[in-house]
Parts: structure tokens; sequence; C-alpha cells
């Protein structure tokens, strides 16, 4: 099983409802299950989708909402998704996460990314732009629609959780 970057929407009362039962559990048991429509899996995108917007150009506030928008923040007290065994982040770093007022200006830059423009400034040629934004090995599909692809999942969700004034929580697993 490979290891991917997934997000999840959540309310506040989610978060404070799964920390209560965590501390009140003999074993720590935060009943952490979002809805699988409020779930997102990432995969490897994240770095590609960063590096695709550097080596492109993008401007630095939209490179900091996409870094923003897969990295998290340290805003949200998110321990109790990284203890054992219930553990949601055992293959990278601790869950992080987005308040609700976060999630709503990333959801507002990525929506201001044209992604199109962006990959048709990587050099024509897959490999030569695999190469430079450090992708190994081939993608189904193609690198291009492989990004785009990841990128409108990643902004539909945010758009998603702003209108619904959520928290994103983003793990790897």
């Amino acid at each position: 099983m490979a290891v991917t970057q997934q997000l999840a929407r959540i309310p506040e009362g989610y978060l404070a409802a799964c920390r209560q039962s965590a501390a009140a559990s003999s074993d720590r048991d935060p009943h952490w299950d979002p809805p699988a429509y409020d779930v997102l899996d990432l995969d490897w995108a994240p770095a590609l989708l960063k590096r695709a917007g550097e080596v492109a150009g993008l401007e630095e506030v939209h490179r900091d909402a996409l870094r923003q928008a897969t990295n998290g923040d340290t805003a949200l007290d998110l321990g109790f998704r990284n203890t054992h065994p219930h553990a949601i982040a055992p293959f990278g770093d601790s869950p992080t996460g987005l308040a609700a007022s976060q999630v709503a200006r990333v959801s507002e830059l990525l929506g201001q990314i044209d992604m199109p423009l962006l990959l048709a400034a990587l050099p024509a040629d897959e490999r030569d732009a695999a190469s430079l934004i450090g992708q190994v090995g081939s993608i189904t599909g193609g690198l291009r629609a492989y990004l785009l692809q990841h990128f409108n999942a990643l902004r539909d969700f945010y758009v998603d959780a702003a209108k619904r004034q959520l928290l994103v929580v983003l793990w790897w697993d």
C-alpha cells in the first residue's frame, strides 16, 4: 500500500467530539471516521503540484496557498490523531490542519490559479517536464492530466469546505 496524502473536511464540533472521545476512552479511540465524501486522497500530487508552481513561476502568494493547502498549519490541536493504536499518520509527519478562516483564504487563492496555463509553462516534452519537477516513473494518462486532475480535486475540496465553514485536517497514510 502506497503512502498518500489524505485530507478531511470536518466541523469544529466533530473535532471537539473526537478529542473528548479520545480523552474518555480507555484505549484513546477518538472515533475518527469522517464521511467518505469529506475525505480526499491526493496521492503523491502535493510535491509535484508545488514544484510545478515553482518552475512555472506561480506568484508567491499562490505558491504559499498551494503549500498551505497541502501542508496545513499548526493552528489546530490534533495530537489525539497521532496516538497509537489509532494514529492516522503512521508514515509521515503528525497530522496538521487549517481553521475555517484559513480554509476560506486558501480556497479563494486556489480559485485564482489558472492550472492549464501553469502546466503549459512546463517543457513540452513529458520527460523533460517530469524531470524538471522531480516526478519519477511514469504516470498513467500523463503528467499534465495527473496534475490537473489532482489540482482540480484539491481546489474543489477547499471551495466546498469554505462554503460549509469547515476545518481541513491533513495527514500522510
